[in-house]
């Protein structure tokens, strides 16, 4: 189990006792169980080509996150194609910034 802070163990301890219970209607639950069970449905089969590079940092952010790589790829592509994949500002892309032109050196002559 991944380290917990105190307000997830909490939550946790809550869930264990059973002191939590569902606010949502029967007509939401129907519609999170349909539309889990369209999402889980893969029923096509894709083969891409990716940089050894690349492979490599999604199979290790996989193992980060605890799922297998293919289940990683196929979660970043659903959230884009949803609009829901959204970069964080840290890894933002940065504008170019302007260099300093360059001195000439001088020769002594």
């Amino acid at each position: 189990m991944p380290n917990l802070d105190e307000d997830e163990l909490e939550i946790l301890r809550a869930y264990e006792q059973g002191k939590l219970h569902s606010v949502a209607t029967q007509g939401e639950l129907a519609e999170l169980r349909a539309a889990a069970r369209a999402t889980g449905i893969k029923d096509r089969r894709v083969n891409i080509r990716l940089s050894s590079g690349d492979l490599s940092d999604i199979q290790v952010k996989a193992l980060e996150e605890g799922v297998p790589y293919q289940t990683l790829i196929a979660s970043v592509l659903h959230k884009y194609v949803t609009g829901r994949l959204a970069e964080r500002p840290e890894r933002a892309a940065k504008p170019p910034q302007k260099r300093a032109p360059k001195r000439r050196s001088r020769s002594a002559g």
